[in-house]
């Protein structure tokens, strides 16, 4: 695999676990949102949200995703969190400034985190809480005749079993339909919205990541699971292959057995060779030092899939507090606008940002 070369910079000290980018004061720079904290590109001055419950080593924020939810024309963020079990959204407070009021959207369950996915297929993202002990279900933005939104989700619940530890979407059937993956099996979506998902109890995958990622990796026409192990040893694929009763078998292969905590899954085009690249890393400190492997060595890395296999090339890695994980919710953006995908890597070890350079000289490929 040919490298990328990446510029490391440190933006806070702050120990918040998920980062989210957008551009909250509309001037046209993208910023970055943390927990209690925006901060303002390109310098990331830092702005204070709002005040954050702490319970033990963890703040009551599980996630950051980007939305205007009010119509007003300024990014807003959804989040949801494990202590309260909820899931709610803070409201950008525009050209007036100020804290950033938090709405509430739901009691979801105990929630990991969350993730937006077009789960209606309408071409507008929902949010979909990991709740490992809650339902299967999607939060859809309530929008007026004009499209814009109106501060009100609409619950939309799938399946009344408890989800478990880790949650992705897409197509595993091959029906052009997303369908979502859990710790369990996989629900199948129906025909027509409204129907019964079908459950297929295909795999135990145990405290898996989040998300799970359903993503052709192979180039063969079928999608495959890419799961990370969020709180032990091991980061792996699996391949299906359909029998003649139309039941799947699952075949498991390593990516990464020697290093742990992967909890965070991203798949983008870092190196912009127009095919996609696994981005990963470990959380720090999941479990307050209680998982495998969750010692203060943490690492951020890019798998390459070279056609048989995936190569791993190092973002960083080290203890902490000089290196960086990918904690529990990280970004892929091009944060600076120079056409290369860059990674906001929050964690209990800080919040940092790496700004991607390109290929190293004379390893580009041609």
């Amino acid at each position: 695999m040919s490298r990328i070369e990446w510029e490391k910079i440190k933006i806070s000290d702050v120990d918040y676990e998920t980062a989210g980018v957008l551009d909250v004061n509309n001037d046209g720079i993208l910023d970055i949102v943390s927990g209690g904290f925006w901060y303002e590109g390109p310098d990331w001055k830092q702005h204070k949200i709002c005040d954050v419950k702490k319970v033990a080593e963890y703040y009551n924020d599980f996630a950051t995703i980007p939305m205007d939810i009010n119509g007003n024309g300024f990014m807003d963020v959804v989040s949801c969190n494990w202590f309260d079990q909820a899931i709610f959204w803070r409201e950008n407070p525009g050209a007036a400034g100020g804290e950033w009021k938090t709405h509430h959207i739901d009691q979801c369950g105990n929630s990991e985190t969350a993730i937006a996915w077009d789960v209606d297929g309408d071409g507008e993202l929902e949010v979909v809480p990991n709740a490992v002990n809650g339902p299967l279900a999607y939060y859809k933005l309530v929008k007026d005749s004009a499209g814009r939104g109106t501060g009100e989700f609409k619950k939309v619940v799938l399946a009344e079993e408890h989800q478990g530890h880790g949650l992705g979407f897409g197509d595993i059937a091959g029906h052009g339909k997303g369908d979502f993956v859990v710790k369990n099996g996989w629900w199948e979506a129906p025909e027509n919205q409204g129907e019964s998902w079908t459950f297929h109890a295909d795999f135990e995958l145990g405290s898996a990541s989040v998300p799970i990622l359903v993503e052709d990796i192979n180039g063969d026409g079928v999608n495959e699971l890419v799961v990370g192990n969020a709180h032990g040893y091991g980061l792996d694929y699996y391949t299906q292959t359909v029998m003649e009763d139309g039941s799947r078998k699952w075949t498991k292969h390593p990516i990464d057995p020697y290093f742990s905590q992967y909890h965070c899954l991203i798949w983008a085009d870092v190196d912009g060779d127009g095919s996609s690249e696994l981005v990963t890393g470990s959380r720090y400190r999941a479990h307050n030092g209680n998982d495998k492997g969750e010692t203060d060595e943490v690492g951020l890395y890019v798998f390459k899939w070279h056609g048989e296999g995936f190569m791993k090339q190092v973002v960083d890695h080290g203890r902490v507090p000089e290196a960086s994980g990918a904690g529990l919710y990280f970004t892929v953006a091009d944060i600076d606008g120079d056409g290369r995908l860059d990674i906001v890597a929050p964690g209990k070890e800080g919040l940092y940002l790496f700004k991607n350079k390109g290929w190293a000289k004379g390893e580009a490929p041609e």
